[in-house]
């Protein structure tokens, strides 16, 4: 997703669309739209994109940098919304992709060659592990390490 895509579908979850965007930014409309489009020299700074990004309640913006910085945004549910049961689930999620991993591996690799299909499955496959892996660490380390704040002094 580009950062004007990332943009556009800002504007198009938040109620309103355009003119409500604008307005909520304390912008004109015709402001929004040469920031977005990049007419006239203007761009859209990070500020103003993030501002987007919490007034239509998406993580858009923040999915595009993470895709442009050759990583995956991962949205983390809050301390008190997950438990040693959720971590349990997602580590059997992380199983279940590492096999359908493994499968569409031997698949792919049963005529000596990868085509452009089975290569993107694979990389899909395994952004998913990747994502997932991350998460789970995220909330693990969330759930059972200290807080800088907490963490008693030796």
């Amino acid at each position: 997703m580009s950062r004007r895509q990332s943009y556009l579908k800002m504007i198009k979850a938040f109620p309103g669309g355009w003119d409500a965007m604008a307005a909520a930014m304390g912008i004109t409309r015709n402001a929004l739209e040469n920031r977005t489009y990049e007419r006239q020299g203007q761009t859209m700074s990070v500020d103003k994109a993030m501002q987007m990004q919490v007034f239509s309640d998406t993580a858009l913006f923040a999915q595009c940098i993470a895709i442009e910085s050759g990583g995956v945004f991962v949205m983390l549910p809050a301390p008190h919304e997950i438990d040693n049961e959720a971590l349990l689930s997602k580590f059997n999620k992380l199983y279940a992709h590492i096999g359908l991993l493994s499968r569409r591996f031997n698949e792919a690799t049963e005529d000596g060659e990868i085509d452009k299909r089975e290569r993107a499955d694979l990389a899909a496959i395994g952004d998913e592990i990747s994502r997932h892996t991350q998460e789970l660490l995220a909330l693990t380390f969330r759930i059972y390490c200290r807080s800088d704040d907490e963490k008693v002094e030796a």
